[in-house]
C-alpha cells in the first residue's frame, strides 16, 4: 500500500462545486501553495456532518492535505475552522461583501505558489470585516484598493488635492490626461483616503449611495484595464443593490 505524503495548511474558501453524490471540489487560497483545488470527500449526506458548512465563501479553515502526484488536485483528509466567524454569515451587508471578495479572488488569483503577504492580507481583511461594527458599507471599496497592491497595479505616487487619478498611467496627476481614462477629483481623493486608512477608520468616511457607486465603477474600470476577468464577477450586481 502506497502512503501519500500529507501536510498541514491554512486556507480561505473561494468557491466550491459539488462532485458526485457526496464530494465537492473546493477552490482555496492557501498559505502553503497559493490558490489550489482540492477534492473533499464525504461532504454531503448523513456522514458529512457539518463539513459542508465550513466551505462557505471566505470562511477560514485549517486542514490536512494529501498529495496526489498523479491526480489533478490534492485531497483534504481533515478540516476544521481556523477562526469562527461570529457576524459575517448572519449580516446581509457583510455576507454580500464576503461573496464579492471571494469571487474577485477566485477570478483574479491564479498562481499556485505561496504568496504569504497576499494570504495574510486576505485573512486579516476577513477577520476585520467580521469584527466591524461601523463603516461596513465602505469595506468592499477599501478591499479593492488594497488588493490592487498585491495584483501589481497599486497607485504609483501620492494623491494630490483637486487632481485626477490616471487609470492608464497608474498615478495621480494635476492635469487631465488627453486619453480621458481617469477618476474624477472626488473619486481620486477617496482613492487616496482608502490607500491610507485601516479598516477601523472606514467609519469616518461619510459617503452617499451615488458617491459609493461612482467610486466602485471607477475601481472596476481601473481593475478592468489590467485584468479583464473582473468583468466576469457576477456578485457586483448584488453589491450595487445593497450599497
Amino acid at each position: 500500500m502506497i502512503v501519500m505524503p500529507t501536510y498541514k495548511a491554512r486556507a480561505i474558501v473561494l468557491h466550491t462545486l459539488k462532485y458526485g453524490e457526496s464530494a465537492m471540489v473546493a477552490y482555496l487560497l492557501t498559505d502553503r501553495y497559493g490558490r489550489m483545488n482540492y477534492m473533499v470527500q464525504g461532504v454531503h449526506g448523513k456522514r458529512g456532518g457539518n463539513k459542508a458548512a465550513l466551505f462557505q465563501p471566505m470562511f477560514l479553515v485549517e486542514f490536512e492535505g494529501v498529495e496526489q502526484p498523479h491526480a489533478r488536485m490534492h485531497r483534504i483528509r481533515e478540516v476544521r475552522s481556523l477562526y469562527p466567524l461570529r457576524t459575517l454569515p448572519f449580516d446581509v451587508r457583510k455576507s454580500t461583501i464576503s461573496l464579492f471578495m471571494a469571487e474577485v479572488l477566485y477570478r483574479l488569483i491564479r498562481e499556485s505558489e505561496a504568496n504569504q503577504p497576499l494570504f495574510d492580507f486576505v485573512l486579516r481583511a476577513v477577520v476585520a470585516l467580521d469584527r466591524m461594527e461601523e463603516g461596513v458599507s465602505n469595506f468592499h471599496l477599501w478591499f479593492m484598493v488594497q488588493l490592487s497592491s498585491f495584483l501589481g497595479f497599486y497607485p504609483g505616487n501620492e494623491p494630490m488635492a483637486r487632481g485626477w487619478f490616471d487609470i492608464r498611467g497608474g498615478v495621480f496627476t494635476s492635469s487631465l490626461p488627453s486619453h480621458g481614462m481617469v477618476m474624477d477629483p472626488e473619486s481620486s481623493m477617496l482613492l487616496g483616503t482608502l490607500m491610507a486608512y485601516d479598516p477601523d477608520r472606514l467609519k469616518e468616511i461619510a459617503l452617499g449611495h451615488g458617491q459609493r457607486s461612482a467610486f466602485l465603477e471607477a475601481m472596476l474600470l481601473f481593475f478592468g484595464y489590467h485584468l479583464d476577468a473582473i468583468h466576469k464577477v457576477q456578485s457586483i450586481a448584488i453589491l450595487r443593490e445593497v450599497f
